[in-house]
Protein backbone atom coordinates (compact mmCIF):
# COMPACT_ATOMS: atom_id res chain seq x y z
CA UNK A 1 0.00 0.00 0.00
CA UNK A 2 1.23 3.41 -0.78
CA UNK A 3 2.03 6.10 1.65
CA UNK A 4 0.00 8.30 -0.51
CA UNK A 5 -4.05 8.48 -1.01
CA UNK A 6 -6.66 10.39 -3.21
CA UNK A 7 -9.87 10.74 -2.23
CA UNK A 8 -11.68 11.78 -5.05
CA UNK A 9 -14.38 14.63 -5.11
CA UNK A 10 -15.92 14.07 -1.92
CA UNK A 11 -18.58 16.37 -0.30
CA UNK A 12 -16.45 17.57 2.66
CA UNK A 13 -18.00 18.94 6.35
CA UNK A 14 -14.35 20.21 7.73
CA UNK A 15 -16.19 21.30 11.18
CA UNK A 16 -14.75 24.39 10.52
CA UNK A 17 -17.04 26.35 7.63
CA UNK A 18 -20.55 25.56 7.71
CA UNK A 19 -21.34 24.82 4.34
CA UNK A 20 -19.99 22.07 3.06
CA UNK A 21 -17.70 21.88 -0.41
CA UNK A 22 -16.77 19.62 -3.22
CA UNK A 23 -13.00 18.69 -3.27
CA UNK A 24 -10.39 16.52 -3.62
CA UNK A 25 -7.54 15.07 -0.61
CA UNK A 26 -4.47 14.43 -0.98
CA UNK A 27 -3.21 12.27 1.50
CA UNK A 28 0.67 11.80 2.40
CA UNK A 29 2.63 9.76 5.15
CA UNK A 30 -0.63 9.91 7.25
CA UNK A 31 -1.14 13.86 6.97
CA UNK A 32 -3.38 15.63 5.13
CA UNK A 33 -1.25 17.08 2.56
CA UNK A 34 -3.23 19.24 0.11
CA UNK A 35 -7.32 20.17 -0.36
CA UNK A 36 -8.06 21.87 -3.88
CA UNK A 37 -11.30 21.60 -6.23
CA UNK A 38 -9.16 19.00 -8.46
CA UNK A 39 -5.97 17.86 -7.52
CA UNK A 40 -3.83 16.43 -10.87
CA UNK A 41 0.06 15.92 -11.91
CA UNK A 42 2.72 14.19 -10.51
CA UNK A 43 2.01 14.88 -7.12
CA UNK A 44 -0.38 12.17 -7.58
CA UNK A 45 1.57 9.54 -9.04
CA UNK A 46 1.71 6.15 -6.84
CA UNK A 47 -1.08 7.07 -4.61
CA UNK A 48 -4.57 4.99 -3.58
CA UNK A 49 -7.39 5.91 -5.21
CA UNK A 50 -10.55 6.28 -3.09
CA UNK A 51 -13.52 7.74 -5.42
CA UNK A 52 -15.82 9.89 -2.80
CA UNK A 53 -18.19 11.17 -5.52
CA UNK A 54 -22.01 11.13 -4.20
CA UNK A 55 -20.54 10.50 0.32
CA UNK A 56 -19.77 12.83 2.76
CA UNK A 57 -16.47 13.10 4.48
CA UNK A 58 -16.48 14.21 8.10
CA UNK A 59 -13.17 14.37 10.37
CA UNK A 60 -12.71 11.40 12.75
CA UNK A 61 -15.13 11.92 15.61
CA UNK A 62 -13.15 12.55 18.93
CA UNK A 63 -14.86 11.70 22.44
CA UNK A 64 -12.85 13.91 24.85
CA UNK A 65 -13.60 11.68 28.10
CA UNK A 66 -14.00 8.21 27.98
CA UNK A 67 -12.45 4.68 29.76
CA UNK A 68 -11.85 3.32 26.52
CA UNK A 69 -8.97 0.34 26.89
CA UNK A 70 -9.75 0.48 30.36
CA UNK A 71 -12.67 -1.55 30.99
CA UNK A 72 -12.77 -4.73 28.97
CA UNK A 73 -15.36 -5.88 26.91
CA UNK A 74 -17.38 -9.05 28.87
CA UNK A 75 -14.14 -9.47 30.88
CA UNK A 76 -14.88 -8.11 34.41
CA UNK A 77 -13.08 -7.54 37.03
CA UNK A 78 -9.39 -9.08 35.10
CA UNK A 79 -10.13 -5.99 32.66
CA UNK A 80 -11.29 -3.58 34.97
CA UNK A 81 -8.55 -0.81 35.17
CA UNK A 82 -9.80 2.48 35.52
CA UNK A 83 -10.44 2.90 39.54
CA UNK A 84 -7.78 2.67 41.91
CA UNK A 85 -9.63 1.97 45.50
CA UNK A 86 -6.33 2.17 47.44
CA UNK A 87 -5.88 5.61 48.29
CA UNK A 88 -7.88 8.79 47.70
CA UNK A 89 -5.14 10.39 46.46
CA UNK A 90 -3.15 9.03 43.17
CA UNK A 91 -2.09 11.91 40.61
CA UNK A 92 1.18 9.59 39.66
CA UNK A 93 -1.17 7.10 37.82
CA UNK A 94 -0.87 7.09 33.97
CA UNK A 95 -3.37 5.98 32.01
CA UNK A 96 -0.94 4.76 29.42
CA UNK A 97 -0.03 2.05 31.56
CA UNK A 98 -3.19 0.32 31.35
CA UNK A 99 -4.88 0.65 28.25
CA UNK A 100 -5.18 -2.61 26.05
CA UNK A 101 -5.54 -1.89 22.09
CA UNK A 102 -6.37 -5.34 21.78
CA UNK A 103 -9.77 -4.72 23.47
CA UNK A 104 -12.55 -5.44 21.57
CA UNK A 105 -14.15 -1.90 22.35
CA UNK A 106 -11.36 -0.12 19.89
CA UNK A 107 -13.04 -1.89 16.89
CA UNK A 108 -16.29 -1.02 18.17
CA UNK A 109 -15.48 2.55 18.34
CA UNK A 110 -13.76 2.94 15.19
CA UNK A 111 -17.21 1.33 13.60
CA UNK A 112 -18.73 3.98 14.87
CA UNK A 113 -16.11 6.76 13.22
CA UNK A 114 -14.41 7.47 16.34
CA UNK A 115 -11.32 8.05 15.58
CA UNK A 116 -9.40 9.68 18.73
CA UNK A 117 -10.04 9.72 22.53
CA UNK A 118 -8.95 11.09 25.82
CA UNK A 119 -9.28 8.21 28.10
CA UNK A 120 -8.13 7.53 31.36
CA UNK A 121 -8.68 6.94 35.24
CA UNK A 122 -12.29 6.97 36.45
CA UNK A 123 -14.08 8.92 39.23
CA UNK A 124 -13.59 6.88 42.67
CA UNK A 125 -10.65 8.72 43.83
CA UNK A 126 -10.24 12.42 44.54
CA UNK A 127 -7.68 13.11 42.15
CA UNK A 128 -7.07 10.12 39.92
CA UNK A 129 -4.02 10.58 37.50
CA UNK A 130 -3.79 11.38 34.08
CA UNK A 131 -5.71 11.25 30.91
CA UNK A 132 -4.07 10.76 27.20
CA UNK A 133 -5.47 10.99 23.92
CA UNK A 134 -5.03 7.87 21.50
CA UNK A 135 -5.75 7.06 18.27
CA UNK A 136 -8.50 4.26 18.27
CA UNK A 137 -6.12 2.15 15.89
CA UNK A 138 -3.15 0.39 17.11
CA UNK A 139 -1.66 -2.98 18.76
CA UNK A 140 0.54 -1.27 20.52
CA UNK A 141 -0.15 1.89 23.53
CA UNK A 142 3.56 3.68 22.52
CA UNK A 143 2.05 4.07 18.82
CA UNK A 144 -1.16 5.15 19.30
CA UNK A 145 -0.59 7.97 20.98
CA UNK A 146 -1.46 11.50 20.16
CA UNK A 147 -0.64 13.53 23.53
CA UNK A 148 0.68 11.61 26.71
CA UNK A 149 -0.92 13.90 29.45
CA UNK A 150 -4.26 16.31 28.56
CA UNK A 151 -5.43 16.60 31.88
CA UNK A 152 -4.91 15.53 35.90
CA UNK A 153 -8.35 13.74 36.56
CA UNK A 154 -10.25 15.23 39.93
CA UNK A 155 -13.37 13.87 40.94
CA UNK A 156 -16.60 15.70 42.94
CA UNK A 157 -19.78 14.38 44.61
CA UNK A 158 -20.65 10.88 44.85
CA UNK A 159 -18.17 8.90 43.85
CA UNK A 160 -15.62 9.67 45.82
CA UNK A 161 -18.15 9.59 49.08
CA UNK A 162 -18.95 6.58 48.13
CA UNK A 163 -15.17 4.94 47.34
CA UNK A 164 -13.00 6.83 50.68
CA UNK A 165 -15.73 6.50 52.95
CA UNK A 166 -13.25 4.80 55.49
CA UNK A 167 -10.73 7.37 54.88
CA UNK A 168 -11.87 10.32 55.72
CA UNK A 169 -13.93 11.62 52.26
CA UNK A 170 -17.34 11.40 53.56
CA UNK A 171 -17.97 14.77 52.52
CA UNK A 172 -18.01 17.30 49.72
CA UNK A 173 -16.39 19.57 51.99
CA UNK A 174 -13.16 17.03 52.53
CA UNK A 175 -13.85 15.89 49.08
CA UNK A 176 -12.52 19.54 48.48
CA UNK A 177 -10.07 19.96 51.54
CA UNK A 178 -7.81 16.73 50.78
CA UNK A 179 -7.79 18.09 46.63
CA UNK A 180 -6.65 21.36 48.29
CA UNK A 181 -3.91 19.78 50.80
CA UNK A 182 -2.81 17.91 47.76
CA UNK A 183 -1.92 21.29 45.44
CA UNK A 184 -0.64 22.99 48.58
CA UNK A 185 1.69 20.09 49.16
CA UNK A 186 2.47 20.39 45.65
CA UNK A 187 3.14 23.91 45.94
CA UNK A 188 5.41 23.82 48.83
CA UNK A 189 7.34 20.93 46.71
CA UNK A 190 8.13 22.83 44.05
CA UNK A 191 9.36 26.06 46.39
CA UNK A 192 11.64 23.51 48.20
CA UNK A 193 13.00 22.74 44.58
CA UNK A 194 13.79 26.01 43.42
CA UNK A 195 15.27 27.37 46.32
CA UNK A 196 17.77 24.59 45.17
CA UNK A 197 18.67 26.73 41.94
CA UNK A 198 16.68 23.62 39.97
CA UNK A 199 16.83 23.21 37.24
CA UNK A 200 19.82 25.26 36.12
CA UNK A 201 22.38 25.27 39.46
CA UNK A 202 20.51 22.54 41.25
CA UNK A 203 22.45 21.87 44.71
CA UNK A 204 21.04 18.50 44.46
CA UNK A 205 22.06 17.98 48.88
CA UNK A 206 19.20 20.21 49.27
CA UNK A 207 16.79 18.50 47.29
CA UNK A 208 13.51 17.19 48.96
CA UNK A 209 13.01 13.93 48.82
CA UNK A 210 11.68 12.15 45.64
CA UNK A 211 7.99 12.48 45.95
CA UNK A 212 5.74 10.17 42.89
CA UNK A 213 2.70 12.30 43.90
CA UNK A 214 4.16 15.69 44.12
CA UNK A 215 5.96 15.02 40.85
CA UNK A 216 2.72 14.16 38.97
CA UNK A 217 1.25 17.83 40.09
CA UNK A 218 3.82 20.06 39.01
CA UNK A 219 2.62 20.49 35.72
CA UNK A 220 -0.98 21.28 37.46
CA UNK A 221 0.81 24.01 39.64
CA UNK A 222 2.81 25.11 36.53
CA UNK A 223 -0.45 25.98 34.38
CA UNK A 224 1.28 23.33 31.90
CA UNK A 225 -1.46 20.96 32.38
CA UNK A 226 -5.36 21.19 33.15
CA UNK A 227 -7.42 19.56 35.53
CA UNK A 228 -10.14 17.34 34.08
CA UNK A 229 -12.65 17.60 36.75
CA UNK A 230 -15.63 15.06 36.82
CA UNK A 231 -18.84 17.32 37.95
CA UNK A 232 -22.38 16.57 38.10
CA UNK A 233 -24.38 19.23 40.59
CA UNK A 234 -24.37 22.50 40.00
CA UNK A 235 -22.62 23.34 43.70
CA UNK A 236 -19.83 20.80 42.82
CA UNK A 237 -19.26 22.25 39.38
CA UNK A 238 -18.99 25.93 41.33
CA UNK A 239 -16.67 24.11 44.24
CA UNK A 240 -14.32 22.84 41.62
CA UNK A 241 -13.69 26.37 39.24
CA UNK A 242 -13.22 28.28 42.86
CA UNK A 243 -10.46 25.80 43.28
CA UNK A 244 -9.09 26.08 40.17
CA UNK A 245 -8.98 30.33 40.81
CA UNK A 246 -7.50 29.67 43.70
CA UNK A 247 -4.58 28.20 42.49
CA UNK A 248 -4.15 30.14 39.24
CA UNK A 249 -4.99 26.65 37.59
CA UNK A 250 -6.32 25.41 33.98
CA UNK A 251 -9.45 23.62 34.62
CA UNK A 252 -11.79 21.11 32.15
CA UNK A 253 -15.23 20.85 33.29
CA UNK A 254 -16.60 16.78 32.36
CA UNK A 255 -20.42 15.68 32.62
CA UNK A 256 -22.11 19.05 33.94
CA UNK A 257 -24.91 17.45 34.34
CA UNK A 258 -26.35 20.30 35.93
CA UNK A 259 -25.37 22.57 33.12
CA UNK A 260 -28.66 23.43 32.59
CA UNK A 261 -29.85 24.91 35.27
CA UNK A 262 -26.34 27.61 35.36
CA UNK A 263 -25.78 27.92 31.65
CA UNK A 264 -25.42 31.82 32.07
CA UNK A 265 -22.64 31.29 34.88
CA UNK A 266 -20.83 28.53 33.07
CA UNK A 267 -20.60 31.10 30.24
CA UNK A 268 -19.74 34.11 32.11
CA UNK A 269 -16.62 31.65 33.38
CA UNK A 270 -15.51 30.69 30.38
CA UNK A 271 -14.48 26.91 31.07
CA UNK A 272 -14.44 24.64 28.35
CA UNK A 273 -17.74 21.98 28.98
CA UNK A 274 -17.58 18.08 27.97
CA UNK A 275 -21.84 17.03 28.61
CA UNK A 276 -22.57 13.42 29.17
CA UNK A 277 -23.22 10.28 29.16
CA UNK A 278 -27.08 11.35 28.62
CA UNK A 279 -28.29 8.02 27.31
CA UNK A 280 -30.00 5.61 29.76
CA UNK A 281 -31.32 5.74 33.36
CA UNK A 282 -29.89 8.23 36.39
CA UNK A 283 -28.52 5.60 38.18
CA UNK A 284 -27.43 7.49 41.09
CA UNK A 285 -29.14 11.44 42.92
CA UNK A 286 -26.95 13.86 41.17
CA UNK A 287 -27.63 12.59 37.39
CA UNK A 288 -31.52 12.98 38.18
CA UNK A 289 -30.77 16.31 35.98
CA UNK A 290 -29.29 14.71 32.90
CA UNK A 291 -31.04 15.84 29.60
CA UNK A 292 -30.02 15.95 25.91
CA UNK A 293 -31.70 19.34 26.41
CA UNK A 294 -28.17 20.67 28.15
CA UNK A 295 -26.14 20.76 25.25
CA UNK A 296 -28.11 23.32 23.31
CA UNK A 297 -28.56 25.76 26.39
CA UNK A 298 -25.34 25.62 27.21
CA UNK A 299 -24.33 26.33 23.79
CA UNK A 300 -26.98 28.91 23.50
CA UNK A 301 -25.57 30.60 26.28
CA UNK A 302 -22.36 30.91 25.13
CA UNK A 303 -20.30 28.17 26.22
CA UNK A 304 -17.71 25.63 23.98
CA UNK A 305 -19.35 22.24 24.59
CA UNK A 306 -18.05 18.67 24.03
CA UNK A 307 -20.48 15.80 23.83
CA UNK A 308 -19.05 12.44 25.30
CA UNK A 309 -19.89 8.88 26.00
CA UNK A 310 -18.10 8.22 29.14
CA UNK A 311 -17.94 5.08 27.21
CA UNK A 312 -18.35 2.17 29.18
CA UNK A 313 -21.63 3.88 30.37
CA UNK A 314 -22.17 4.60 26.67
CA UNK A 315 -20.79 2.37 24.07
CA UNK A 316 -18.17 4.40 21.75
CA UNK A 317 -19.62 3.59 18.63
CA UNK A 318 -22.44 5.70 19.40
CA UNK A 319 -20.98 9.06 20.42
CA UNK A 320 -22.37 10.29 17.07
CA UNK A 321 -26.06 9.31 17.75
CA UNK A 322 -25.83 10.81 21.35
CA UNK A 323 -24.84 13.84 18.97
CA UNK A 324 -28.05 13.41 16.92
CA UNK A 325 -30.21 13.10 19.96
CA UNK A 326 -28.66 16.72 21.42
CA UNK A 327 -30.31 17.99 17.72
CA UNK A 328 -33.05 16.29 18.04
CA UNK A 329 -33.73 18.12 21.29
CA UNK A 330 -32.14 21.79 20.39
CA UNK A 331 -28.68 21.99 19.56
CA UNK A 332 -27.12 23.06 15.71
CA UNK A 333 -26.40 20.57 13.45
CA UNK A 334 -22.80 22.62 13.01
CA UNK A 335 -22.33 23.02 16.44
CA UNK A 336 -22.98 19.09 17.24
CA UNK A 337 -20.82 18.47 14.15
CA UNK A 338 -17.95 20.56 16.02
CA UNK A 339 -19.45 19.35 19.80
CA UNK A 340 -17.82 16.05 18.79
CA UNK A 341 -14.86 17.21 16.66
CA UNK A 342 -13.46 20.36 16.51
CA UNK A 343 -14.61 21.60 20.23
CA UNK A 344 -13.52 18.03 21.81
CA UNK A 345 -10.26 18.17 20.25
CA UNK A 346 -9.99 22.11 21.97
CA UNK A 347 -11.23 20.38 25.10
CA UNK A 348 -8.03 18.07 25.24
CA UNK A 349 -5.63 20.24 23.75
CA UNK A 350 -5.00 18.59 20.38
CA UNK A 351 -6.79 20.60 17.80
CA UNK A 352 -3.66 21.72 16.17
CA UNK A 353 -3.48 17.70 15.10
CA UNK A 354 -7.00 16.63 14.84
CA UNK A 355 -11.34 17.80 14.98
CA UNK A 356 -11.19 19.09 11.36
CA UNK A 357 -10.21 18.45 7.45
CA UNK A 358 -7.47 21.16 7.44
CA UNK A 359 -4.09 21.00 5.37
CA UNK A 360 -1.30 19.73 7.65
CA UNK A 361 -3.49 18.01 10.08
CA UNK A 362 -3.86 14.15 10.57
CA UNK A 363 -5.77 12.59 7.58
CA UNK A 364 -8.42 10.89 10.13
CA UNK A 365 -12.10 10.78 8.04
CA UNK A 366 -15.41 9.55 8.65
CA UNK A 367 -16.61 8.60 4.58
CA UNK A 368 -20.95 7.77 4.49
CA UNK A 369 -23.61 8.59 2.74
CA UNK A 370 -26.25 11.14 4.45
CA UNK A 371 -26.00 12.43 8.13
CA UNK A 372 -23.20 10.68 10.53
CA UNK A 373 -25.79 11.30 13.51
CA UNK A 374 -28.63 9.65 12.05
CA UNK A 375 -29.40 6.54 13.64
CA UNK A 376 -30.11 4.65 10.07
CA UNK A 377 -26.61 5.81 8.36
CA UNK A 378 -24.02 3.39 7.27
CA UNK A 379 -20.64 4.53 7.95
CA UNK A 380 -18.82 3.29 4.32
CA UNK A 381 -14.68 4.07 6.17
CA UNK A 382 -13.50 5.16 8.75
CA UNK A 383 -9.65 5.99 7.90
CA UNK A 384 -6.99 7.09 11.02
CA UNK A 385 -3.59 8.78 9.67
CA UNK A 386 -4.56 8.08 6.01
CA UNK A 387 -5.54 4.39 6.39
CA UNK A 388 -8.68 2.85 5.82
CA UNK A 389 -9.48 0.97 9.16
CA UNK A 390 -12.98 -0.01 8.96
CA UNK A 391 -14.73 -0.27 5.70
CA UNK A 392 -18.83 -1.53 4.80
CA UNK A 393 -18.76 -0.87 1.40
CA UNK A 394 -21.11 -3.04 -0.31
Amino acid sequence: MSEKMLIKQGNIHNAIEKEAFVADILIEKGKIAKIAEMITGPVINDADLLDASGYDIYPGFVDAHCHLGLDGYAVEFPGQDFNELGDPVTPQLSAIDAINPQDKTFQMARAGGVTCVATGPGSSNVIGGTFCAIKTYGHRIDDMIVKEKVGMKIAFGENPKNCYKDKGVCSRMSIAAKLREELYKAKYYEKKMMATGYPDETDYSRLPAYDAKMEALLPVIRGELPLKAHVHRADDIFTAIRIAREFGLDLRLDHVTDGALIAEDLAKEGYPVAVGPSFGHATKFELKNKDFTTPALLAKAGCQVSIITDSPVIEEKYLPLCAGRAIHEGLDAFTALQAVTMNAAKHIGIEGRVGSIEEGKDADFVILKGNPFAVDTRILYTIINGKIVYSDKK
